[in-house]
């Protein structure tokens, strides 16, 4: 998780979200996967955290079946990246900070209890102080830049 912290805090420098994640293979407890948000910079809304790393992990593993993989993510998945991971067959999702506007995994919905043909373990709440104030302290930031460009 301080891993994706990283990459959360680097995504923040860019003007991004500060959403960070990384693919851990659990056998080597090796990252083959890291990502950090790029909508801004991509101009697109599929560049989250998770599916940059996603498929920097299927890349580099040479296959689209990430078995033995978990995924670290900063902020719980949104439905778009939960969706990804069971495509994907990622064995366990362990993120930081929950998200009660569109968290796929408790917050908002449940979409790794539905009856697909893969279903992840997930754990929440990992460093979620720390995942959360680097959240807080980006849009508290945001909303004071936009407070300068009114007065």
């Amino acid at each position: 998780m301080r891993k994706a912290l990283e990459l959360a805090r680097l995504a923040a420098e860019e003007g991004e979200v500060p959403v960070g994640a990384v693919v851990v293979k659990k056998s080597t407890g090796e990252i083959i996967g890291r990502g950090s948000n790029k909508r801004e910079f991509g101009k697109s809304p599929l560049t989250h955290a998770e599916l940059i790393a996603i498929d920097e992990a299927s890349r580099r593993l040479g296959g689209w079946r990430l078995i033995d993989c978990e995924l670290f993510v900063t902020l719980e998945p949104c439905p778009m990246c939960a969706g990804a991971v069971i495509n994907s067959r990622i064995e366990r999702v362990v993120f930081g900070a929950y998200d009660p506007k569109a968290g796929s995994c408790i917050s908002v919905t449940e979409l790794f209890a539905l009856p697909y043909n893969h279903k992840p373990l997930w754990t929440g709440g990992v460093l979620k102080e720390e995942c959360g104030q680097v959240l807080s302290e980006f849009f508290k930031a945001l909303r004071a830049d936009k407070n300068k460009v009114k007065e």
